[in-house]
């Protein structure tokens, strides 16, 4: 679900003026008018998080526009699951929404496969409603208590909203959220219920963020979680959910996922190339132009942009990586 306005906006705009090697002024945090390398062909196999997934989408039809003879295969199964598939060499890059695991780093040193951990964006967990179940804030308890005690069945069992102070409207619980191959369950289940992979058992899972979307908006009690990119595609169809953490209730935005100030559920988005790979070209273009033109890409596709330090620690990542 990219925003296919941003895309035909910036290539009539000139913003992403493809050519050879990389221009623009560094200070400018990858905004204002970049380049990328051209005529390049051949093909890259890229899976993992579907957060993550609308970032390399973006890139790779903005990468097209220079690289038309390079076929980019992007999937979605989730960071886990991506994971497993680099692992066994059938992709060159692999998406995440958390860093990788000792098994999953295990399981690479088994096959000879070493990467590189390159931050290209920033997310914040949504956690969204229905329209019909008006719930304000809640605290990082009430989520906890929500989302391992499956004898919660009513949503007035929480006690009141965060932010209103009034009762949370009562209704049967119909919870959504992300399957156990996700990075989002992972990094949820962690930083939410106290230990990754902790979760009640009875609600509906899946990988596809997309259909996490549709379940709620059509449930008049749903209630999910999933990466901001995707409730900002789909605001008019859902109410978001403040959290408050200790602090005070605050609402997921660019500016707060950022900062860091919406805690704890604000993290950094990944992209791990094969280091046989990332040396030469196809691959190797393809991951420059991504951390040149981090930006314009996450306005393309409505992920949050890294800031300044991050954008550098991208790039000495990258060229650690090829030398």
């Amino acid at each position: 679900m990219i925003s296919k306005n941003w895309l035909l906006a910036f290539s009539a705009s000139g913003v992403l003026a493809l050519g050879v090697g990389a221009c623009g002024d560094d200070d400018d945090g990858g905004s204002g008018e970049v380049e990328g390398p051209t005529g390049l062909s051949g093909d890259i196999q890229i899976d993992g998080s579907s957060t993550v997934q609308p970032f390399a989408e973006a890139a790779s039809e903005l990468f097209a526009e220079g690289n038309p003879d390079v076929s980019i295969s992007v999937g979605a199964a989730g960071t886990g699951g991506g994971f497993e598939r680099f692992c066994a060499g059938e992709t060159q890059i692999s998406d995440a929404s958390r860093s990788i695991e000792e098994e999953e780093v295990a399981l690479c040193e088994e096959e000879g496969i070493e990467y590189t951990e390159i931050q290209v964006a920033n997310d914040g967990i949504a956690i969204v409603t229905s329209p019909d179940l008006e719930i304000s804030c809640l605290t990082t308890d009430q989520l906890a208590e929500l989302w391992t005690d499956d004898s919660i069945t009513d949503y007035a069992d929480l006690g009141d909203d965060a932010e209103t102070g009034e009762p949370i409207p009562s209704g049967e619980v119909s919870l959504y959220g992300p399957g156990t191959d996700s990075g989002t369950f992972d990094y949820f289940t962690d930083a939410i219920n106290g230990e990754e992979g902790l979760s009640r058992q009875d609600y509906q899972a899946s990988e596809d963020d997309n259909q996490l979307v549709t379940g709620v908006a059509g449930d008049g009690a749903g209630l999910g979680y999933f990466g901001f990119s995707y409730y900002e595609q789909n605001a008019d169809q859902l109410n978001l959910v403040s959290v408050d953490s200790g602090d005070g209730c605050v609402a997921p935005s660019s500016e707060t996922i950022q900062s860091g100030e919406y805690a704890p559920l604000s993290r950094p988005l990944f992209m791990y190339p094969n280091n046989a790979d990332v040396v030469k070209d196809p691959v190797g273009g393809f991951m420059q132009f991504v951390v040149d033109n981090y930006d314009a890409i996450a306005e393309a596709s409505l992920i949050v942009p890294m800031d300044d330090t991050q954008a550098s620690d991208a790039v000495s990542a990258l060229e650690e990586a090829t030398g």
